[in-house]
C-alpha cells in the first residue's frame, strides 16, 4: 500500500463548486469540486499574496482568489491571463466517492 496515500473523506463532504481544506505535514491543502464532479488538490495559498484559495469561488476547472481576484487553473496551478505565478497541486483518487490525495515530496535533490 502507498503511504503517500491520505484519506480526507467522501466526494459528498465538499459542495459542488467548492472546497474545503485539508491540514497535510505539507500545509493546508485545498480541495475542490467542480460542477461536474471532478476533484482537485492544489495547496490553499494564492501565489500573489496568500489569500486563501479555498474560498475562492469555482467556475469551470479554475477558482478566483477571493483577495484580488486571480484566477488559478484547477488542472495545472498556473495563474491564468496575465498574471504569472503557480501553485503545487496534488493528485486526487476517488474510489467509489471516497477521496484520497497523494503527498509528494516538496523538496527534490539536485542532480
Amino acid at each position: 500500500m502507498d503511504s503517500n496515500w491520505i484519506a480526507i473523506g467522501h466526494i459528498d463532504d465538499i459542495p459542488l463548486r467548492g472546497a474545503r481544506c485539508v491540514k497535510t505535514p505539507q500545509g493546508k491543502i485545498a480541495v475542490f469540486r467542480t460542477a461536474e464532479n471532478e476533484v482537485f488538490a492544489i495547496e490553499d495559498q494564492c501565489p500573489h499574496k496568500g489569500g486563501p484559495l479555498s474560498q475562492g469561488i469555482v467556475h469551470g476547472k479554475s477558482v478566483t482568489c477571493p483577495l484580488h481576484n486571480w484566477v488559478i487553473s484547477l488542472e495545472s496551478g498556473q495563474a491564468l491571463g496575465a498574471d504569472d505565478g503557480a501553485v503545487r497541486t496534488m493528485p486526487v483518487r476517488n474510489i467509489d466517492g471516497r477521496l484520497s490525495i497523494r503527498l509528494t515530496p516538496v523538496m527534490m535533490a539536485a542532480e
